[in-house]
């Protein structure tokens, strides 16, 4: 057996035998840049669905691919190391399998951990949370990109990790983005600095089992970003559970906790002073004074939870040395991704906005608290999520709701509870309702509830595969029906 522990970039890697859990992006950039190294690599998928040109690739190459239904059912003998796939359960058969012959086990952060370049060194700032990881991060590659470094958003969103780490042209930084998943396959990154935004529930489903309480699970595997961290320990001052986080850690000697706040910051935060994003971090005269950043108007939205955002990339960007200026420019040229609270129309006096990324309970709060009178559009796959926490916050803004999906009655429980005075319509979950496709149903029960000055608000709190293809498509399914109504 040849123990792949201490080799990096610049070593040989012949005579490791790596197999590779799942053929999807991040799978197929492990397994071709672990080929490149000279290990003897066998990648397993249970879907052959359009990964068939990539397979033929790496066999050139030398790989081994096996596709299809049973591919994944058994490890391979003599076996060094496997890198899987972050959407893997650990009780897969696979890496039980592993487990138990003493495998290592590392997912496709830390194989890119391990194969960064010791003569470059380049930096990584990290995001995680439950919300908004996507937009901080992208908010934060364009800050970078605006103080002229080559910066890269990596990670769970944009490139794979190992293919930027393993560029011939290295980035000065990396913007990288982490789920909890690719987090608790993750055990010897030390990012620069770090960044928890939020945490709530989500992904309870793939916890379960996971220890006594898939909640702590979770924030447990989030928790680690912040292992080994040398600069910064960026947290939310809103949620406790982010500071809670940053004291467990192990840190190097020097790091420091900076939180960030939609209020006035004190000494050592980044916050909100009238209309402007300040910082009183990383400023000498911080004691008596603070640098401003930018204005709530320069953001693409004034949400609250875009500011909160904003906030969070600033802070990693200063920690990281990037002037004001710089910060300032990257916010105000930043656009969000589609389906993150994007107004599809405004007709009649009522305004339709889509916001299907909000996938979980916290995030569909978050979007429900950025407007007075809503007609609330939920429902999905609920992930085991509850939703009485959203519906005692917001129950004084929601002029009715419109409930679709296979997880719809859990949102109904929560608002029989807390909000029984609220309007609902159940359009179904997905079976036939004559000529009409599930979201026109959504659009003219939504319309028959609003009123002149209301927001019609597709935040469904759920995951859209019971319905949909992905959240996108959901978003676009509304949007569609929307348009179709409003000529």
């Amino acid at each position: 057996m040849t123990d792949p522990t201490p080799l990096g970039r610049h070593d040989s890697w012949e005579g490791v035998r790596a197999v590779v859990a799942g053929f999807g992006v991040s799978g197929f950039a492990a397994a071709d840049n672990l080929t490149h190294l000279g290990a003897s690599v066998t990648a397993l998928d249970e879907s052959a669905d359009g990964k068939e040109e990539r397979a033929e690739l790496l066999e050139v190459l030398g790989a081994s691919i096996r596709l299809g239904e049973g591919a994944t059912a058994t490890l391979p003998d003599d076996v060094d190391v496997l890198v899987t796939s972050p959407g893997w359960r650990p009780s897969a058969p696979l890496l039980a399998q592993a487990r138990a012959r003493g495998v290592p086990v590392w997912g496709e952060v830390e194989l890119a951990w391990r194969l960064r370049d010791p003569d470059h060194g380049t930096p990584w700032l990290c995001v995680t949370g439950t919300n908004g990881k996507t937009t901080t991060v992208q908010m934060l590659d364009g800050i970078l990109r605006a103080a002229g470094l080559r910066s890269a958003a990596v990670g769970n969103v944009g490139l794979p990790i190992v293919e930027a780490v393993m560029d011939p042209t290295p980035y000065d930084v990396l913007a990288v983005e982490l789920s909890s998943f690719q987090l608790h396959y993750t055990d010897s990154m030390s990012a620069e600095s770090a960044a928890v935004l939020n945490l709530a529930e989500d992904h309870l489903d793939w916890y379960d089992g996971l220890g006594p309480d898939p909640m702590t699970a979770y924030a447990a595997d989030k928790g680690r970003i912040y292992e080994r961290v040398q600069g910064a320990c960026v947290y939310n001052v809103a949620d406790p559970a982010t500071e809670a986080l940053v004291r467990e850690a192990d840190v190097v000697e020097g790091a420091r906790a900076v939180g960030f706040t939609l209020g006035m910051p004190t000494i050592g935060m980044l916050g909100v002073v009238e209309d402007l994003l300040v910082d009183r971090a990383f400023v000498e005269e911080r004691a008596t004074s603070a640098a401003e950043l930018c204005s709530v108007s320069d953001l693409s939205s004034p949400a609250p939870h875009n500011v909160q955002n904003a906030l969070a990339a600033a802070a990693l960007a200063r920690a990281h040395g990037i002037a004001p200026a710089a910060v300032r420019d990257g916010l105000r040229a930043f656009r969000p991704d589609g389906h993150r609270i994007a107004v599809v129309a405004t007709h009649d006096g009522i305004t339709w906005v889509d916001d299907s990324k909000a996938t979980n309970p916290h995030a569909a709060q978050s979007s429900l608290q950025a407007y007075d009178d809503v007609v609330w559009v939920a429902g999905g796959l609920a992930k085991g999520a509850r939703f009485d926490t959203l519906v005692e916050a917001v129950r004084d803004r929601l002029r009715g709701v419109v409930l679709l999906g296979r997880d719809r009655d859990v949102v109904a429980a929560a608002l029989s509870r807390h909000a029984p005075d609220v309007p609902v319509i159940d359009v179904g979950g997905g079976e036939t309702g004559g000529e009409q496709a599930p979201m026109e149903r959504v659009v003219d029960a939504a319309a028959r509830l609003a009123r002149p000055g209301d927001t019609v608000l597709l935040a469904p709190g759920c995951a859209s595969m019971d319905l949909f293809a992905s959240y996108a498509a959901r978003g676009d399914a509304f949007a569609a029906a929307v348009r179709a109504r409003i000529g």
